[in-house]
């Protein structure tokens, strides 16, 4: 009988802490799938968390689990296949401490991520952007504080917790003028602001709410703007300028697809793909190309360049001009 309830925490402890230096957002991901996961499999076998077995946590038990992460909780494979990444990691290193199971580990890291099906990517165009903006109410501080967020979130590209997490310290709106952020993987990254958005951000900054806070953006408190509330801010905003521009009716608008707003605009203006992925912090390519596949415009200009089935090869070449005179006597 081996408890899982050891290896647990020190996979934890040493491995993801001391180990791998994961960062917080690492931690916490994986510390609530490896919760969900010990209380599924108590109920199963009727068994409580802290007396569980590794052998009762078998390739059987993580197909269910990740099943019922779908159809009983809702999750989406996406969610389903980061979930079990952080299966996998437990059951790595307990194949370090527990050669006695190997066989049920093995068969636990056979399971696979599940192919997820292609989405369109939502993102705004400039006239949906520009009534975004508009939308906000100027005569109000938040309002004023949403406009300067959606302005810089659309040219930058900043993932909602880079933006919501910005210090007055990592603008830069002078020469060379860029804002620094810590992004995914506790990456830095520095991005170029644009003259008007250098603009948007010096007459937002001496009038903005809790001068003394440690972020940029803040409640009316002055306390730290969650994403959830972003988020709503920006629907109120989005059903507001669907007055003005109906296209907006029939899109959900979320922090992100301010982020694919971006990237769109930079691919539409003709910026390489290699670029976009250091302007968005994305480790592969790979990641990025999901604009090209989302670029109708691209699209289209490959096909006004490709000649239409049946058309004889070569070049054309135009007849004489004397010859066609004559012929038209």
């Amino acid at each position: 009988m081996t408890r899982i309830a050891a290896t647990v925490q020190l996979f934890f402890t040493d491995r993801l802490i001391s180990e791998r230096g994961a960062s917080p957002a690492t931690v916490t991901a994986y510390r609530d799938t490896i919760r969900l996961l010990l209380n599924h499999a108590a109920a199963a076998t009727g068994t409580p968390v802290a007396a569980l077995d590794l052998s009762q946590l078998d390739a059987a038990m993580i197909s269910g689990f990740l099943q019922h992460l779908e159809t009983g909780r809702g999750n989406s494979i996406r969610t389903r296949n980061a979930r079990l990444a952080a299966i996998r990691s437990l059951f790595a290193y307990a194949a370090r401490r527990h050669p006695e199971h190997a066989g049920d580990i093995a068969r636990v890291l056979a399971i696979g991520p599940k192919r997820a099906a292609y989405t369109v990517i939502t993102c705004l165009s400039d006239p949906e952007l520009t009534a975004l903006i508009a939308a906000c109410d100027q005569s109000t501080v938040t309002g004023r504080r949403d406009r300067v967020m959606i302005h810089l979130a659309a040219q930058t590209g900043l993932r909602a917790a880079e933006l919501l997490t910005l210090a007055p310290a990592d603008l830069h709106l002078d020469h060379g003028a860029h804002v620094s952020c810590r992004g995914k993987g506790r990456k830095n990254r520095i991005t170029p602001l644009t003259p008007d958005t250098i603009g948007v951000l010096r007459g937002w900054l001496p009038g903005r709410p809790a001068p003394g806070s440690a972020t940029l953006f803040t409640t009316s408190t002055g306390t730290p703007l969650s994403r959830d509330a972003f988020a709503d801010r920006l629907t109120l905003h989005a059903a507001a300028a669907a007055n003005d521009c109906p296209s907006l009716s029939g899109k959900k608008i979320s922090p992100h697809v301010l982020r694919h707003t971006a990237a769109m605009r930079l691919l539409h203006s003709g910026v390489d793909i290699a670029v976009i992925a250091l302007w968005l912090g994305h480790e592969s390519l790979t990641t990025t190309a999901i604009y090209l596949k989302a670029d109708l415009e691209t699209k289209e200009k490959a096909i006004a360049r490709t000649a239409p089935i049946g058309t004889p090869p070569g070049r054309f070449q135009p007849g004489d001009a004397l010859l066609a005179f004559l012929d038209a006597l």
